[in-house]
């Protein structure tokens, strides 16, 4: 990096640093003082601008599910039925090298 970029950007991050310090006693107090106004209307909960379900359209009807009852055939092993020949190929193939 050059050294004048790494001046430049060494800067800004302490000139942010800086203003986060001085200004954040200003902001916390605008954010106490219209927080206090928010509660105060009861503006804080999410929903107070929506319309009621029934305003909207909105049946709320329980969904009705449907059990199956067909059983379930476990999935078939993975191993593959011959793996005790494959397993001896590989005992007899180690012990030759053992020996060679």
């Amino acid at each position: 990096m050059l050294p004048l970029t790494q001046i430049i950007r060494n800067f800004f991050l302490r000139l942010e640093g800086f203003l986060s310090v001085v200004f954040k006693p200003l902001l916390n107090f605008v954010k106490n003082f219209f927080g206090f106004f928010t509660r105060v209307f009861g503006l804080t909960s999410s929903n107070y601008f929506l319309e009621s379900d029934g305003a909207q359209g909105i049946n709320k009807e329980p969904i009705q599910t449907v059990q199956n009852t067909t059983a379930e055939t476990p999935a078939p092993s993975r191993r593959r039925a011959n793996t005790k020949k494959i397993d001896a190929y590989y005992i007899n193939m180690a012990r030759d090298v053992k020996n060679n």
